[in-house]
């Protein structure tokens, strides 16, 4: 919506989060419905970036009297991760090296390959709305792009997928190096089932 929200008041607050809330549900209601009519899968989409290195718990469950020891490699290694969620239960998770337009345009002509006709909702980065990915659009009307209203995470599933993930791969998880931790998350998002219904996050209350 475009709207600055951070030290409005409470009732503030509650308005620009009603009209997003709105806007969310209109499209899946309408937008959605019409393009499932007509062939399309409707896409949830994101991505995140895994550092190879441990995220510690402030609680964790230890012998009485002893002091917790976690392993760290000190590394500050990334991989990104590009991840989707149909309204039909599939998913689409694809590593890369960088989070970029080309990168980007990659994943989507995947998604194209996998889903074929597809409507995507993600959110404004720019990575997502440069020249190069809207002639990619242009040339091809089989792939749409829509957005998430800004700063409202919570309509995006693929959200609960990356805190899922982090939780079970680097949460007190020691990783040796960024190969490893590539090769553990490959096999976890490629053998992981989210049973995740995207329309409903787009429909969902606050929190």
């Amino acid at each position: 919506m475009g709207i600055h929200i951070k030290g409005c008041s409470k009732e503030i607050r509650k308005l620009c989060y009603h009209r997003r809330k709105t806007l969310v549900q209109k499209n899946s209601q309408e937008q959605i419905a019409s393009k499932i009519e007509e062939g399309f899968t409707i896409l949830a989409q994101d991505e995140s970036i895994f550092t190879a290195d441990a995220i510690f718990r402030k609680k964790m469950c230890v012998k009485k009297g002893s002091r917790p020891i976690i392993l760290v490699n000190g590394s500050h290694q990334k991989t990104v991760i590009f991840g989707a969620l149909s309204n039909d239960g599939r998913q689409l998770f694809r590593q890369y090296d960088k989070f970029d337009q080309y990168c980007f345009l990659d994943y989507l002509k995947e998604l194209n390959r996998k889903f074929g006709k597809i409507l995507i909702y993600a959110d404004r980065a720019p990575q997502h709305k440069s020249k190069l990915i809207q002639k990619y659009l242009d040339d091809n009307p089989d792939v749409i792009l829509d957005w998430f209203p800004k700063g409202s995470p919570q309509f995006n599933a693929v959200e609960e997928v990356w805190k899922q993930g982090k939780y079970n791969l680097l949460v007190s998880q020691y990783q040796p190096s960024l190969s490893n931790l590539k090769n553990n998350i490959a096999k976890y998002y490629r053998t992981r089932r989210f049973k995740l219904d995207i329309i409903k996050y787009m429909q969902r209350e606050d929190g």
